[in-house]
């Protein structure tokens, strides 16, 4: 059984707690002169066209969401919407407590780490800014890259920019975008994360059928890890010449 050399993670759901769109939500619709809920109807049923990035930047997208929920809004008021839905999924975004522990002990234990997220335009933008960003050795989005989970190509990225091969990575994540069957069809071994909190987390395609291993906490991948260091370490010492 070989040793991880990294472990990587979904984002939303997984390093973060439970999301949901919140209040902050109804400005933008506002801004656009839309009802909240038929924008918030064409958002979920265009998610994954919004987050393969294929739609252009992040004006540009909100211009076709506008389009197809029949609104016309200026250009003023676009750019304004653009900036307030960044802040809006900027407020609907909290990280577990112990993302940042977790993720700092993973390095202190020479793994590497990363993300690996389908999401728009505003999670490569305000990700920086959080803390724990200086802990990801890799970060790869579905709207730069092109493609959502579980198409390969994600997985496959983040392997390459680390000089790693899949069997080297585990990957934790919520089953959103059927990301754990997509992982595993990389190559990689995957794991589920089933929080309780998660009963309320936003999923689009959700990983239903999968049915491997489930962690209760972000914190249990540590056991998972180190568990997997001793069985390394068992098998090379029950050697024979």
């Amino acid at each position: 059984m070989p040793s991880y050399q990294a472990v990587l993670f979904d984002f939303f759901g997984t390093l973060t707690r439970s999301v949901q769109r919140g209040v902050a939500h109804v400005g933008t619709a506002e801004l656009l002169g839309c009802p909240t809920e038929i924008l918030t109807e064409v958002l979920n049923r265009t998610y994954y066209e919004r987050a393969s990035g294929r739609l252009g930047d992040a004006e540009a997208t909100l211009r076709w969401v506008c389009a197809q929920a029949g609104v016309h809004p200026s250009d003023h008021a676009v750019r304004a919407a653009v900036a307030s839905r960044h802040r809006a999924v900027r407020a609907d975004t909290w990280l577990r407590a112990d993302a940042v522990p977790v993720l700092a002990a993973l390095r202190q234990r020479g793994l590497r780490t990363g993300v690996i997220s389908d999401c728009t335009h505003e999670l490569p933008a305000f990700l920086p800014q959080l803390a724990i960003a200086p802990l990801l050795d890799v970060r790869v989005f579905s709207v730069q890259v092109g493609r959502c989970k579980p198409d390969p190509t994600l997985y496959l990225t983040a392997c390459q920019r680390l000089g790693l091969a899949p069997g080297d990575c585990l990957y934790v994540g919520d089953g959103g975008s059927q990301e754990l069957t997509g992982a595993e069809r990389a190559g990689m071994t995957a794991v589920r994360l089933a929080a309780p909190d998660l009963a309320t987390h936003m999923v689009f395609n959700a990983d239903r059928d999968w049915r491997g291993p489930t962690l209760g906490t972000l914190g249990e991948v540590l056991a998972l890890v180190d568990a997997d260091v001793e069985a390394a370490v068992a098998g090379v010492g029950g050697r024979t010449g």
